[in-house]
């Protein structure tokens, strides 16, 4: 368990982990963008059918001489009258729609454009008995986000993290930026799917480059700042939205910062961690030593050498068979009570985030004041949980951010839907809690994890999170039983998820755990003095290997 020795004997936080950091964490905010980008994209403006083209509107009565109104007065959207009916005007055209024939808009719609110029349903008509292909293109985003959970985790325990990121950047560009020239709707649902798997990607190999990069005591700081860029995304997404309205323009706009991205990832430095449980020595010692030199702490990186490393890293070199596959999560015991407890936390998460969202949508206000509304309430939230994660741990933060938007949501059902205030205090509150929970979990689950198999870990979890984004919406369909519950439904998930958090080992101020065998020891409760016997056997090891070097 040496090598947060070695981080600190090369720097620390010093001026290669700000700028890396800095720089990998940046991608994040258009991330955001990416993953709610269709409630501006995919935003359904006000439309009704395009009278025939014959029709003479000025003899006929004008529109509502051809198109029936519904209950609330309104034109409807998806039925058109054959023929115009009567002479206008009517006192609420409730004559016309009793004792007119209506058909479908066969020759097409008429939208409003004053808020949105174009969109996707506005461009390929994504509306009435094609509305269901609007959120196809939101599924099929989530599934490459799922895909690309498990692919891409999975290569990074593999390839490394940093060739991973950099595939992921290339690919995000690419495909968002053709999604933005799409000649028609099945194209773009391609691209969409290729821009999901790749920001997944992005989004595990971010978290995981950073930290194993950095001390202990700085983990929960990375991960705070994770959380916070990505709020700042949302905030960057509703200004961006409100001055870009055009679709494509939106799309490409979001898209091509991530050629810059692919650029200067090439510059990044691989985890020297992944590289010593790689069985790498070589790399290990030649990414330190770099790291030294622009921390100017050059005398340091030159007292390494792989003699050294050898005997501080020992331990991970005899108990770490290669790469562990992902089959280890369930065939080990140690793991395979780590995988299900952080499987259903990432389910819980994900599941009550995405339905109480949708809930969030009747706040009766602008599109973009609704994104900010969102991006708002993280950040107090997130403040919380940080300071919770480093004074009481990552156990506690991680239940009380789950009970208590179950809690929430749970109490919303029971709450007359006029009290429309408090119903709307207690979801906002929810959703902050969500957020939290999923700012923790992304730390929780890279902690918990060994090296050998944590972005495998955190790949899954993310795919479980993704399973859950995808039930939410169809667990709102049981509103037609009783209108109340799938609130109950989406409370009492978390609720019970939060169980789960006991069966955890609390992470706060230990190292990261390199090999299997690193938790079995942890859970055994190893004796501190045993560790210091056996740091203080160390010692003379590394001063006979540093007088064989000539230092």
């Amino acid at each position: 368990m040496a090598f947060n020795d070695l981080l600190k004997q090369v720097g620390g936080v010093g001026r290669f982990q700000r700028i890396q950091v800095t720089l990998v964490v940046l991608p994040l905010v258009l991330m955001a963008s990416h993953n709610t980008l269709q409630n501006f994209t995919a935003a359904i403006p006000t439309h009704h059918c395009r009278p025939p083209a014959h029709a003479n509107l000025s003899q006929d009565g004008g529109l509502q001489a051809w198109l029936p109104r519904d209950t609330q007065g309104r034109f409807q959207s998806c039925l058109r009258f054959t023929s115009p009916q009567g002479t206008p005007p009517f006192a609420d055209g409730t004559e016309a729609n009793s004792t007119g024939t209506t058909e479908p808009c066969i020759d097409g719609w008429i939208y409003d454009n004053s808020t949105f110029p174009s969109t996707i349903v506005t461009e390929w008509d994504l509306v009435c008995s094609h509305r269901a292909l609007r959120q196809l293109g939101q599924s099929l985003y989530m599934a490459g986000v799922l895909i690309g959970a498990m692919v891409f985790g999975y290569l990074a325990d593999r390839l490394g993290r940093r060739k991973v990121l950099i595939l992921n950047y290339l690919q995000t560009a690419v495909s968002g930026t053709c999604a933005a020239f799409s000649p028609n709707f099945a194209v773009y649902c391609a691209f969409r799917f290729l821009s999901g798997m790749a920001l997944a990607g992005i989004a595990l190999n971010c978290m995981t480059l950073n930290v194993e990069w950095m001390p202990i005591h700085t983990r929960a700081y990375v991960g705070t700042l994770t959380g916070y860029v990505y709020s700042i995304g949302q905030f960057l997404l509703a200004g961006v939205a409100y001055a870009v309205p055009h679709w494509r323009y939106l799309q490409l706009l979001v898209s091509v910062p991530f050629f810059v991205f692919f650029i200067y990832s090439w510059f990044f430095i691989e985890s020297a961690r992944w590289y010593s449980t790689s069985g790498r020595l070589d790399l290990t010692l030649k990414a330190l030593q770099k790291v030294a030199r622009i921390n100017k702490k050059q005398e340091e990186g030159a007292k390494l050498s792989i003699e050294v490393l050898r005997m501080n890293l020992q331990k991970e070199m005899t108990t770490s068979k290669g790469q562990a596959s992902a089959v280890e999560l369930i065939r080990c015991p140690t793991l395979r009570r780590l995988f299900l407890c952080l499987s259903l936390l990432w389910f819980a998460t994900s599941f009550a985030y995405y339905g109480l969202v949708m809930d969030l949508q009747g706040f009766g206000v602008s599109i973009y004041l609704i994104q900010v509304i969102f991006g708002a309430v993280d950040l107090p939230a997130k403040l919380v949980c940080f300071l919770i994660i480093n004074t009481l741990g990552r156990r506690p933060a991680q239940l009380a951010s789950l009970l208590l938007a179950g809690i929430c949501i749970l109490v919303n059902g029971v709450i007359p839907r006029d009290q429309s205030i408090i119903r709307t205090s207690l979801a906002v509150l929810g959703k902050g809690c969500l957020a939290s929970s999923f700012n923790c979990i992304f730390l929780y689950t890279g902690e918990v994890y060994p090296t050998v198999i944590r972005q495998t870990g955190l790949g899954m979890g993310s795919t479980m999170a993704r399973v859950g984004s995808i039930v939410s919406p169809l667990v709102s369909m049981t509103s037609e039983l009783y209108p109340s519950l799938p609130l109950f439904i989406y409370g009492a998930v978390p609720v019970a998820a939060s169980a789960a958090t006991a069966l955890l080992p609390e992470t706060l101020g230990q190292p990261l755990p390199d090999t299997v065998q690193d938790l079995e020891d942890r859970r055994r409760g190893k004796p501190k003095q045993q560790q210091q016997e056996q740091q203080k056997q160390m010692v003379p090891l590394q001063a006979s290997a540093q007088e064989k070097n000539g230092l």
